[in-house]
């Protein structure tokens, strides 16, 4: 085979990697079927059930969409994004060198990083989507993924999550464990691990021959705006005016503002520690406040600096709707697949196959579901982890290892097809290998870490 032919299968190679991994979900969900009596019409109800979902899915993340980039546009209007790109340029210019420090995009990603190293979610999602959509305008081979789009993904989807895991750990109290925030330590090491094999897959699977770079020519590359980095995210819409309030006026609000809410935080820590002891009120702050404490921020950095935040906002929340649009078939296309492949019973054969080889290096065949739905299915995932620890206990070592699973990575296809889909990106190129080694950094140091732990 001649070295262009060889070249250019290595390329059509990285442009269908999830190609490949989408029509394998479906058509072996399919052919599984087939040989089960009565489960095709699982699958069959599989595939309504997955799209209306997705659709729900997007309904549900516009509204947090549209708020938080809002937030984010007020916030950058306030010079937000100058001051991220000041306080973090040496380690930015480290771990992205091709995108300029004060560019929006920057600004986004460090918010999405932050987001979700405080555990919020929600909030993490709509400046992810805000950082791909600014990265593309950067993008000089459109519909091909950026180094710095690769490693963004990478950090994402296998976040470290400094602050406890309080949905889980909201399960697990449900289900009577006698200490529902033992998984906390075990989380954080297993986020860890995670991101630093996150990270460690995006340099070595970068040097890989097939990965390079290569323009798209023969699959629709959706369309991206490419207008200039340094104009708005929205041209067609005027920067909002500044606030006409003087700058005493402006300081005297804000003011009031912070000692008002610091006093009513200090009153209700007040209030728990009777009641849950020092640790406990800690935690419970953290749970209750940190999210309206965030947006607080944001707003409060745009009064401070004279932006007026509803039109800012306004601006910005267009922008999210836009997105939102454009992500809605990566959503269904993924979830669908899904869902047809735990309804075939395909996700079980898998189980069964692996239980030998992981009981042989700790790991109950009873967690496997968490640890192979985990990348796939956020929602599925938790409903796997809910049943696990209702039927095995909270506390029982199967217990420990689901609940830190949980917590320990994203759900990487998602992630995946929503931001690439926001960025326009077809070949997403050692993303998806980058992201999957951070699954299993994640799935070993969870184990060794609940072991460790718990015995």
């Amino acid at each position: 085979m001649s070295v262009g032919k060889r070249k250019k299968r290595q390329s059509d190679w990285g442009i269908r990697v999830l190609n490949w991994i989408w029509l394998g979900l479906i058509l072996v969900s399919i052919a599984y079927a087939s040989w089960i009596p009565g489960r095709m019409a699982e699958v069959a109800m599989a595939v309504m059930t997955g799209a209306s979902s997705a659709i729900t899915l997007v309904i549900g993340l516009v509204g947090a969409m549209v708020f938080f980039l809002g937030l984010t546009r007020v916030a950058f209007d306030a010079g937000l994004r100058d001051w991220l790109g000041r306080r973090l340029a040496g380690l930015a210019r480290r771990l992205f060198p091709e995108v300029p420090a004060d560019h929006p995009a920057m600004g986004a990603m460090v918010m999405n990083m932050s987001s979700n190293m405080m555990g919020l979610g929600n909030a993490a999602t709509p400046f992810g989507l805000k950082a791909m959509s600014e990265l593309a305008r950067l993008n000089t081979m459109p519909g091909v993924a950026t180094n710095a789009m690769v490693l963004f993904l990478a950090i994402n989807t296998s976040a470290i999550t400094i602050f406890p895991p309080f949905g889980t750990i909201a399960v697990r109290q449900a289900a009577g464990s006698a200490d529902p925030w033992a998984i906390w330590a075990p989380t954080l090491i297993a986020t860890t691990c995670s991101t630093l094999a996150a990270v460690a897959g995006y340099f070595a699977l970068g040097r890989l021959p097939v990965f390079r770079r290569r323009p798209v020519d023969s699959l629709p590359v959706p369309p991206v705006s490419h207008e200039n980095p340094d104009s708005p995210p929205e041209t067609n819409l005027p920067a909002p005016r500044a606030a006409t309030a003087p700058g005493w006026v402006r300081a005297t609000l804000v003011g009031v503002f912070t000692l008002t809410v610091v006093s009513g935080l200090g009153m209700e820590f007040g209030r728990l520690v009777p009641e849950l002891g020092v640790g406990g009120a800690g935690k419970a702050i953290i749970q209750d406040w940190m999210l309206p404490l965030l947006v607080a921020g944001l707003l409060l950095i745009g009064l401070a600096s004279g932006v007026r935040a509803y039109d800012s906002m306004i601006a910005g929340a267009r922008e999210g709707l836009d997105v939102a649009v454009r992500i809605v078939p990566y959503l269904v296309a993924i979830l669908v697949a899904v869902a047809m492949f735990r309804a075939s019973g395909a996700l079980d054969l898998i189980i069964g196959f692996l239980d030998p080889y992981t009981r042989a290096i700790g790991v109950p065949a009873e967690v496997l579901p968490m640890a192979l739905l985990r990348p796939l299915s956020g929602s599925g995932a938790f409903g796997v982890m809910s049943e696990i620890i209702t039927t095995h206990g909270p506390d029982t070592f199967i217990g420990y290892l689901t609940c830190t699973l949980m917590g320990s990575t994203e759900t990487t296809f998602y992630v995946l097809a929503l931001y690439l889909g926001a960025a326009g990106v077809v070949d997403g190129r050692h993303a998806l290998g980058a992201c999957l080694i951070g699954d299993l950094g994640g799935f070993v140091g969870a184990t060794a870490a609940c072991h460790w732990f718990f015995g």
